[in-house]
């Protein structure tokens, strides 16, 4: 057993990992440990429980060359900023299988791709929340240094990121950040960093600056009770942040005012002891100019539109050969508005590769243009589209492959296929089948999103197998035609 002593930081790791790689070190034969406050760099070392000093210091001169993609190295620096008391050793490992030649450790369908993925997505959103929620107050006398201070508890290690963008945005004005792990001071010039030191206290200032005060009023004035929406506004800022936020001693109240009478006349008390009559309008009627609005965004054809953040139609040349069909946007497609965006679609572009496809000559598009979903705690969980549903969107799909005209057209899961064949069928009597419609061929295949659902990596491993072969398929076929 091999004990690998490091700073809490990725450039240590980076350099401790390589290291252990050039000794072919697997993983379950090392136990990563952090170094104490008192150890010094000399002493962060490959450490042999039997070998001497000196052997231990000659292996730690020797490092592997690793050759990874632009995005597996973006993941792995994301990912170790997770806190997490295994990271260290859980990111060996996934670099240790890319290192031996298994590239489904940076999938989000394996296994460890998938914890890898889920660890740097909470890291960017770490990193999203600190410069989003982060308010700097500026400290009383004209000397005063720093300038600005501002305390913050991130949910990962976060800091040193999110002061390298203040660094660029203050300019040459001085300011501190202090955490529960560390804190970081610009001196107008120079960045210095303490991440290893906790610092006891929350440092808070309370005394108010004028911008400040401009900002409370600011946000105040603007504030619309006829608009409110609680959920809305604890999911945009999270009530954990409150209390690092100056407005946020005002949001109760003006919450509470809302429900208590000012919402019936859509303006803040203040505004509505002004002197003038009060006109009762209807709520459509309130609603603020916008621009007209797209003939599919428009569509009341089903009752999914009221519970979808926006409708999400096709993607793609109009003069593609192939046209993917799936069933209906996800959580992140309903959001971004565009298709296969999602786990699902990152799936489908690891088959999409392997078939000797390109993504951009594709037409991707689903049969129902609306999310369906249900609440489950805070998440929006996947719901079947009901066949009125399909049918009502039909008209859309037709619209696309009359625009289209396809030589070839491949229908990802059941829903695609019955949208296709205009009845209800069995999805295992048509996989891999090719078949003749409107004068060009279809061929099935699963959904990507079935892939996921499966429980062990050699399931997985063989739906994707699946779509795979379906899309060489669909490739030959359009070659073909």
């Amino acid at each position: 057993m091999r004990t690998i002593v490091i700073e809490d930081r990725f450039a240590a790791w980076r350099a401790a990992a390589l290291t252990a790689l050039a000794e072919e070190l697997p993983p379950a034969s090392i136990q990563w440990r952090l170094a104490e406050a008192t150890e010094g760099p000399q002493q962060q070392a490959l450490i042999d429980d039997t070998a001497d000093s000196q052997n231990a210091v000659a292996a730690s001169s020797r490092r592997a060359e690793v050759h990874v993609s632009k995005e597996f190295a973006a993941l792995l620096k994301d990912a170790a900023s997770f806190r997490d008391p295994q990271r260290w050793a859980f990111l060996y490992k996934v670099l240790w299988r890319w290192h031996r030649g298994d590239r489904s450790a940076a999938s989000p369908a394996d296994i460890d791709g998938s914890r890898l993925y889920r660890m740097a997505k909470g890291v960017r959103r770490a990193q999203h929340d600190m410069i989003a929620y982060v308010r700097f107050r500026k400290q009383p006398g004209v000397q005063a240094v720093p300038e600005y201070v501002a305390w913050y508890e991130p949910d990962h290690d976060v800091l040193e990121w999110a002061a390298e963008h203040f660094a660029q945005r203050m300019g040459r004005s001085s300011w501190l950040i202090t955490t529960p792990r560390g804190a970081a001071f610009w001196d107008g010039c120079e960045l210095h960093l303490d991440a290893r030191r906790a610092l006891p206290g929350d440092h808070r200032y309370d005394s108010e600056d004028e911008a400040e005060a401009l900002w409370i009023a600011y946000y105040r004035s603007t504030f619309n009770p006829a608009r409110l929406n609680e959920d809305a506004l604890e999911q945009h800022m999270p009530v954990r942040f409150w209390k690092g936020l100056p407005e946020a001693h005002w949001i109760p109240g003006m919450i509470s005012e809302a429900k208590s009478g000012a919402r019936r006349l859509a303006q803040a008390s203040g505004v509505g002891t002004l002197n003038g009559k009060v006109i009762s309008v209807e709520a459509d009627a309130a609603q603020p100019a916008r621009e007209p609005p797209s003939s599919l965004n428009a569509c009341r054809r089903c009752e999914l539109w009221r519970n979808a953040t926006q409708a999400v139609g096709g993607a793609g040349p109009t003069s593609a050969r192939i046209m993917l069909i799936g069933e209906q946007p996800g959580d992140q497609e309903d959001l971004s508005g565009q298709p296969f965006v999602g786990p699902a679609g990152q799936l489908l572009d690891v088959a999409i590769e392997r078939a000797g496809l390109l993504r951009d000559r594709l037409y991707l598009t689903n049969a129902v243009k609306h999310f369906k979903w249900e609440p489950r705690g805070k998440r929006r969980l996947h719901k079947t589209p009901a066949q009125r549903e399909t049918e009502a969107c039909r008209y859309w799909l037709e619209r696309e492959l009359d625009t289209v005209r396809p030589a070839v057209i491949v229908a990802l899961g059941a829903t695609a296929l019955a949208t296709l064949l205009r009845r209800k069928v069995s999805l295992r009597d048509y996989v891999n089948a090719p078949f003749e419609i409107n004068g060009g061929w279809a061929i099935t295949t699963y959904h990507p999103s079935f892939a996921l659902r499966q429980q062990d990596e050699n399931s997985r491993d063989k739906v994707l197998d699946e779509i795979t072969g379906a899309l060489v398929r669909a490739r030959e076929m359009a070659d073909g035609c």
